[in-house]
């Protein structure tokens, strides 16, 4: 994993593939199945980039009022934003940048080159199609074989195939998953982010594989925090964690010590999800805080009346902050 310091547009020499930066997964597309694949991949720890053009599909919605979480619906404006801070504050990197195409050879001879309209090139060991619309990018990957004609009001079409890649997003090319266009299961925001996640969750199991984890339990990878309470008796040892891989690891096609090693590491996974009490409500809090930070203030106020804002506020909390942070005031 070695994403480069940066990527500089203004780079003297943009052809120079030493100079390129280097991601384990690129994606294209910013929009909710693009964010969704990134958050799992980032969170993950891979280096991960999502390009976003700027122009998803979404934007196509007047508003946006069956997405899970949202009673009263959201404008399609700010949830986007929301999904690329979300993909940001997982650790990607967020590249407003349109993707032009993407070639076979990155770092090494390996993975993928992607050319970009605006910065230099960028090289990739994974890469995930997230745009409904338009394929063209991929073209020098499989050539005529990723698209299909039809024709329409005389005149004949082409379009990204979306059964190019199957239902798990995996293609006949090595490295190249696509989340969108995905036929029907990527035609709702939520349906799309659903399908970025498991499309992601299709690369990272590959990613496990290659690394030597075995088909099944052990090279899926479950995000997913847990509290104190999971870590009870038997499971706050590491010896039981380790017997629990064991039990699933019998078909490990590595030598004893590639096994130790992986074992190791997926011990010490499973204690990285442990979260206490003040854990969860710092994140609690934190989630909040971030959530507020999209909203308007003057429609928040004016939607539930001052009064309503002044009686949400935490008197505690105000109190701690006038105490540890300086108050400037004006003559």
């Amino acid at each position: 994993m070695s994403a480069a310091d940066g990527r500089d547009g203004d780079d003297e020499d943009d052809g120079d593939d030493a100079a390129a930066s280097h991601y384990d997964v690129a994606i294209v597309g910013g929009g909710p199945a693009g964010c969704s694949a990134g958050v799992f991949t980032a969170r993950y720890g891979l280096d991960t980039a999502v390009f976003d053009r700027g122009n998803s599909s979404l934007a196509r919605c007047a508003y946006l009022q069956n997405y899970l979480g949202f009673p009263g619906g959201i404008d399609v404006e700010t949830f986007l934003e929301l999904a690329r801070d979300h993909a940001g504050a997982a650790g990607c990197d967020v590249v407003e940048d349109m993707v032009e195409s993407i070639e076979r050879g990155g770092e090494s001879g390996g993975g993928f080159r992607v050319e970009t309209q605006d910065g230099g090139p960028v090289t990739a060991d994974r890469v995930v199609a997230a745009t409904r619309y338009g394929g063209e990018y991929l073209r020098p990957l499989d050539g005529d074989a990723m698209f299909e004609t039809h024709e329409h009001d005389g005149e004949e079409h082409e379009h990204f195939d979306p059964d190019y890649a199957d239902d798990d997003g995996r293609t006949p090319v090595e490295g190249l998953y696509v989340a969108s266009p995905a036929g029907e299961r990527d035609v709702q925001a939520i349906v799309a982010a659903g399908q970025g996640a498991h499309v992601a969750r299709t690369l990272l199991a590959e990613w496990r594989r290659a690394e030597g984890l075995p088909e099944g339990v052990l090279a899926n990878h479950y995000d997913w925090l847990r509290p104190d309470s999971e870590f009870e008796g038997a499971w706050g040892e590491r010896e039981r964690w380790r017997e629990w891989f064991d039990d699933r690891a019998a078909d490990a096609e590595v030598d004893d010590e590639r096994l130790s090693t992986l074992r190791e590491r997926a011990v010490d996974r499973a204690f990285e999800t442990r979260r206490s009490d003040e854990e969860i409500q710092r994140l609690t809090d934190e989630g909040r805080r971030r959530l507020a930070e999209h909203l308007d203030p003057e429609s928040l106020v004016e939607a539930v009346g001052s009064d309503a804002v002044l009686d949400a506020v935490d008197d505690e909390q105000i109190r701690e902050y006038l105490e540890t942070e300086p108050v400037e005031r004006t003559p």
